[in-house]
C-alpha cells in the first residue's frame, strides 16, 4: 500500500438553483364606462394592448417578476372597456452567475408568467360580457434585448 499525500480539494461552486415559488394576480381592474348601453349596440371595437415587465429583488435570493397588460377597446371615440391586469411570479434564484441572472429574470421569468396573464385578461373580459381577448404571444427576449440596447445608448449619451 502506498500512501499518497491527500490532494487539495477544489472549492466546489454552490449548485445553482431556480424555482417557481408562487404565481398570482397582483392587480386587476375593469372599466365599462358606457354600460349598459354598449351591450345593446353592434360594435366592432379596436383593441390597443400595452405590455410591461418589472423585476424586484425583495429578499435574499427571491425575486418578484411582474408582467402587466392594459387592453383598451374603443368603438370610434368611445371606450367599450378597459381591462388591466398585473400577473406576478415569485422566483427563488440562488447561485446563478450575474451574467445569467439578468436574462433569466428578464426573459425566462416573464415567459413563465405570461400564459397566466393571458388567461387572466381573457377571463376578465369574458366575465364582463364581451368575447374573449387572447393576447398575442410576446417575445420577451426581443423586449429584453431592446431594453438592454436602450440602457446602453442612455449610458453612452452621458
Amino acid at each position: 500500500m502506498s500512501s499518497q499525500p491527500p490532494q487539495p480539494q477544489q472549492p466546489q461552486q454552490p449548485q445553482a438553483s431556480f424555482q417557481i415559488e408562487k404565481v398570482y394576480v397582483k392587480d386587476l381592474s375593469l372599466e365599462i364606462p358606457n354600460a349598459p348601453q354598449i351591450f345593446t349596440e353592434q360594435v366592432q371595437p379596436q383593441l390597443d394592448v400595452q405590455m410591461g415587465t418589472e423585476i424586484s429583488n425583495f429578499a435574499e435570493g427571491l425575486y418578484e417578476v411582474t408582467v402587466s397588460a392594459t387592453v383598451t377597446a374603443k368603438a370610434g371615440e368611445r371606450t367599450v372597456f378597459l381591462a388591466e391586469a398585473v400577473q406576478a411570479g415569485i422566483f427563488s434564484v440562488r447561485n446563478v452567475p450575474q451574467q445569467e441572472l439578468e436574462p433569466l429574470l428578464g426573459i425566462g421569468c416573464p415567459t413563465i408568467v405570461f400564459p397566466y396573464l393571458r388567461e387572466t385578461i381573457s377571463d376578465l373580459v369574458v366575465r364582463a360580457g364581451f368575447p374573449p381577448v387572447l393576447l398575442s404571444p410576446v417575445s420577451f427576449e426581443a423586449l429584453y434585448l431592446q431594453r438592454v440596447q436602450q440602457q446602453g445608448q442612455a449610458q453612452a449619451a452621458r
